[in-house]
Formats: C-alpha cells, structure tokens, sequence
C-alpha cells in the first residue's frame, strides 16, 4: 500500500502544471489554447471576443519566462528577439514586462484585459486560470 502511495505521489508531481496563464477574476475569458495564448503574447491577436486583451511578460530573467517561452510561445529566446526587432519596425511593440511576479499579480488584477503568467502557488480568488502549463 505504501508503495502506491508514493507511485501516486511521484506521478501527480511529475505531471502536476507549475505555472499558469491567468487573467482578473473580472475577466469574461474563462479558459484559452495554446494557440490563442501564443497569438495574445506575440501581438497577433487583441481581443478574446469582445474583450481587448494586456499580454504582460515577467523579466527575461526570470526561469518562469523561459518555461512559458518554450511551452507556450514554442520558441528560442533569440528568435523571439528577432521576431520583436522585425515588428518594431512596423510600430508594434513587445508586451509589458514586470520585474516580479507580485507586480506581474498585481497588474493582472488592476489593470482592464491584463493576462499574465504566475506560479500556481501565488494565484488567489481574484483571478481566474486560462491554461495550466
């Protein structure tokens, strides 16, 4: 019986999601792709219905950037920047980013449309889990 117990326990922590994408718990969205996330963070896609959408990234710094950068966005940090180099020149900029993930907490919930990314341990009842990654 032990045993099981532990097969349980290894198994939920090896495939239980660390992060998600979340928005405001004011939000009409109530979950989104990958396909849909990906289009929002590199600027493809403004609005989700009728409702305008505010990416915002956490400091490239961060290991939780780079984990959404792979699982969701499916692309090298360098390919990133050139995709950003190439739409600066069409005058779209990247998204916001926050230098931590309690200001990434905090814009998601203050400011209208805002959909960030955040460890799941850090959401509360003021916001709403699009995508578990």
């Amino acid at each position: 019986m032990r045993n099981l117990a532990f097969i349980f326990l290894i198994t939920t922590s090896l495939f239980s999601s660390e992060y998600a994408v979340v928005v405001s718990e004011k939000s009409a969205i109530a979950t989104l792709s990958v396909k849909q996330i990906k289009d929002i963070f590199i600027l493809k896609k403004q609005f989700v219905d009728d409702e305008i959408v505010v990416p915002v990234n956490i400091s490239s710094a961060s290991p939780m950037r780079d984990t959404f950068e792979k699982k969701i966005l499916q692309i090298e940090r360098e390919q990133l920047s050139n995709y950003w180099v190439k739409q600066h020149f069409h005058g779209i900029r990247p998204p916001v980013v926050q230098s931590s993930e309690n200001s990434m907490k905090l814009f998601v919930k203050n400011v209208n449309g805002a959909i960030g990314y955040l460890p799941i341990g850090l959401i509360d009842k003021d916001m709403r889990i699009v995508y578990e990654f």
